[in-house]
């Protein structure tokens, strides 16, 4: 990693993940294989920062520590990278343990659990889904009637007025970075 941390893919520890190596990561990793619109890919970064959001916004009254999990929903594509889904379920079963092993190193790492309980999980879910149709109607071709039936009508309020506009990845970065480190000081 740029840290200079040496981290063990197949047996990751949580001393060798860095949010800043995370930070980077995500945010020169473009989502939707990089076939959006715009002058810079839409990084998973940028996406994680999307999701933080709407989980918050759907979900006012659950604590920092969730919504941290929601920015970190995506943490081990920092270094396995953002698969399509239909490539995750050829690859099969290990893809799915390589994830699950890299992000309870990641929540250790930051003072969450191993494993996020499965209510908190599936707000998070419902925000990335949300998150999917935003970018699917404004940045990736989809009409609205395919990104309804790929990823579900999202609740009129919590998508109205929200407009994706990717950006450099130096910039997503910072932001991110600026975003961990505010739900660290809210914990």
């Amino acid at each position: 990693m740029l840290s200079g941390r040496r981290l063990d893919l197949l047996d990751p520890t949580p001393v060798d993940i860095e949010i800043e190596d995370i930070a980077h990561g995500l945010a020169f990793v473009a989502r939707w294989n990089g076939q959006t619109l715009g002058d810079w890919p839409y990084s998973v970064a940028e996406h994680s920062l999307l999701v933080e959001e709407l989980f918050a916004a759907a979900n006012p009254k659950e604590p920092p520590r969730w919504r941290l999990a929601a920015l970190l929903h995506d943490a081990p594509e920092y270094v396995i990278g953002d698969m399509i889904s239909p490539v995750k379920a050829a690859v099969g079963p290990g893809y799915g343990a390589l994830d699950e092993r890299l992000t309870a190193a990641v929540h250790i790492r930051f003072g969450l659990p191993a494993t996020i309980p499965a209510p908190v999980k599936k707000a998070i879910k419902a925000a990335d889904r949300v998150s999917a149709w935003l970018e699917a109607t404004q940045i990736a071709g989809f009409s609205r009637a395919e990104a309804d039936r790929f990823f579900g009508t999202p609740p009129g309020p919590l998508v109205a007025g929200r407009r994706i506009r990717p950006r450099p990845p130096v910039e997503v970065r910072e932001a991110y970075l600026a975003r961990h480190a505010a739900l660290l000081a809210a914990l």
